[in-house]
């Protein structure tokens, strides 16, 4: 059985691999370089001081500066430039990577609930958005990088040492992975704890502070603003004792390779004045194997930081991983509606077969849980619908609050999973009730809908949505900023965008959620008459509870208590019937 953390890291490894793997093991390489030529700099120049000084104590002694000084200036030079290149190598590696991983990210938020159950909780959704992606940049710049180089310092002080003493060498090397090793998996095991503490008080310290400033006025209504910031404030106490626990285990382990450290300088110190003793080393050669032991200790101090940031990053890894997972194909296809296999041959080579159904619900029941009154009992909220429109067709589904029409939406879009029944579609575009603008230009808001659109087509469907004498009027005209949630723009305008954001998509389904809800009038009236004119040939499937609305449609539903109870076509007494029961304008 694999360890947990490889089953956290499984969904990030392939991704790392297919985004900047050269890079990657570029970006160590360098990390190795850069640091051997530092332990090489500085036991060459050890060398070199102590050769020197002893060269012009004897005067008799023939010496060569010009050799080793060469050698002091292509190592330094060496390594400034393999430091920097190392820091731009790995840190566009990494960046690459966190681009791709919210990528897949959001593909694994793609799936139905998956963004109906994070959007519940607006705090997790940033942080995942936010603390957890940047978290895992550390275990490749910080963890990955520094073992990467420790391990590469280790191996030259090895292989340099033994060319001294072979002894010698043998012992620094061991005590040196004993020494890291031991610290570092001691930093791994306690900083998860840790982390995951740190980790879920900021969360809950996020949560509450966007609970102050969202709902202060409610808070203050209510006489609980006081409590609220009492409970921020305790919330924040936790957070720091989090902190001060992973500031105390980086103290620990610091002071631990502290000491191991004086004692590797200790014992060499001893060891080269043993050996210069016997003459089987000379004193500039003792003095090289002194500042090699001391030089190699400068990439554990990396290392030690690196396992304090691998507990956030392991931690991450373990709740982005069922996203990535869920993300790592893309959105699944909408399947289509079986067509006649039983056909005759003949037939069917003389007659071509009718097109599919552009929405097909069989048998749908979705349950939502109920735990006011019952806890864990689950109410259904539609419950055996049957459903089927024709491509083309228009049907309106009405019914009062709470009937079940907008899960009806969620389910014909998969944003929704059923519980029990088959549900199959064409691709659709959803119009909910509440227009989605971000804090973003009006020409980027509208390219959510098709990337690739060029100006001449967004003013195409501007135009169409009765919105582009508006837009021409801003000053900034398309580049216009808009703030959080579209503001800067009126209801009908925001209403309007989100129609020319319709009209871009090429779907054949249309999905409308009260699409002239809150708006006046004369506005609600322009953009059905926009609407209608549009959806030609396409399939409309809309719920209201308006007579405007409805009258769009040649087939109306009633919904009551999540069930189909009536169904009536245009032309019929039942149809004007069902219209006249919805509210006038």
């Amino acid at each position: 059985m694999k360890p947990k953390w490889r089953r956290d890291l499984a969904p990030v490894w392939p991704l790392m691999r297919q985004t900047s793997g050269a890079r990657l093991w570029l970006g160590a390489g360098l990390a190795v370089f850069s640091v051997a030529a530092g332990i090489a700099l500085l036991a060459l120049s050890g060398w070199f001081i102590t050769a020197t000084a002893l060269a012009g104590l004897s005067a008799a002694v023939a010496f060569n500066v010009f050799l080793p000084s060469a050698g002091i200036r292509l190592l330094a030079l060496g390594r400034t430039a393999g430091r920097y290149f190392e820091r731009v190598v790995t840190h566009d590696a990494t960046l690459a990577v966190l681009a791709a991983l919210r990528e897949r990210l959001f593909r694994g938020w793609a799936r139905p609930e998956a963004a109906r159950a994070l959007a519940q909780r607006p705090a997790r959704l940033l942080f995942r958005l936010t603390g957890d992606v940047d978290a895992l940049e550390s275990l490749y710049l910080r963890l990955l990088v520094p073992l990467a180089a420790t391990v590469g310092a280790v191996a030259l002080a090895g292989a340099v040492l033994a060319g001294i003493d072979l002894a010698l060498a043998a012992a620094v090397v061991v005590w040196l992975l004993l020494a890291g090793a031991g610290v570092t998996a001691f930093v791994l095991r306690r900083a998860r704890a840790l982390a995951l503490r740190r980790a879920l008080a900021l969360e809950r310290l996020r949560g509450r502070a966007i609970d102050l400033v969202a709902g202060q006025t409610d808070l203050l209504m209510a006489g609980r603003l006081p409590a609220q910031c009492a409970a921020i404030g305790a919330a924040d106490a936790r957070l720091a004792g989090a902190d001060r626990a992973l500031h105390g285990l980086d103290v620990r382990a610091g002071w631990a390779l502290a000491v191991a450290g004086h004692l590797l300088l200790a014992g060499v110190l001893v060891a080269g004045a043993a050996l210069v003793e016997r003459g089987t080393v000379t004193v500039p050669g003792a003095a090289l194997a002194l500042l090699l032991a001391l030089a190699v200790l400068e990439p554990f101090g990396a290392l030690r930081r690196g396992a304090i940031e691998a507990g956030r990053s392991l931690l991450a890894a373990r709740r982005l991983a069922p996203h990535l997972r869920a993300g790592t194909g893309g959105p699944a296809p909408r399947p289509t509606a079986n067509t006649n296999t039983n056909a005759d041959a003949d037939t069917a080579a003389t007659e071509a077969p009718p097109p599919p159904p552009a929405l097909v619900l069989s048998g749908v029941r979705v349950n939502y849980p109920v735990r006011v009154n019952y806890p864990g009992v689950a109410r259904p909220v539609l419950d055996g619908i049957e459903l089927c429109l024709q491509p083309g067709e228009r049907v309106a589904v009405i019914g009062g609050s709470g009937a079940g029409k907008s899960t009806l939406l969620a389910v014909a879009a998969g944003e929704l999973s059923p519980a029990a029944g088959q549900v199959r579609a064409l691709p659709c575009t959803w119009l909910t009730q509440h227009t989605e603008l971000f804090q973003d230009s009006l020409r980027d808001n509208l390219r959510l809908a098709d990337p690739q659109a060029d100006d001449a087509r967004l003013w195409a469907v501007l135009g169409a949505a009765g919105l582009a004498d508006d837009v021409r009027r801003l000053a900034q005209g398309l580049d216009t900023p808009l703030g959080e949630g579209g503001l800067g723009l009126s209801g009908g305008q925001a209403r309007r965008l989100a129609l020319a954001r319709l009209l871009l998509r090429p779907s054949r389904l249309w999905l409308l959620d009260e699409a002239t809800e809150g708006l006046d009038a004369d506005t609600a009236r322009d953009v059905l008459q926009r609407l209608d004119a549009h959806a030609a040939g396409r399939t409309l499937l809309i719920t209201t509870h308006l007579r405007r609305e409805a009258a769009l449609a040649g087939r109306i539903v009633r919904l009551e208590q999540g069930r189909i109870v009536a169904q009536a076509c245009r032309g019929t007494p039942g149809f004007a019937a069902e219209l006249a029961r919805l509210r006038p304008p």
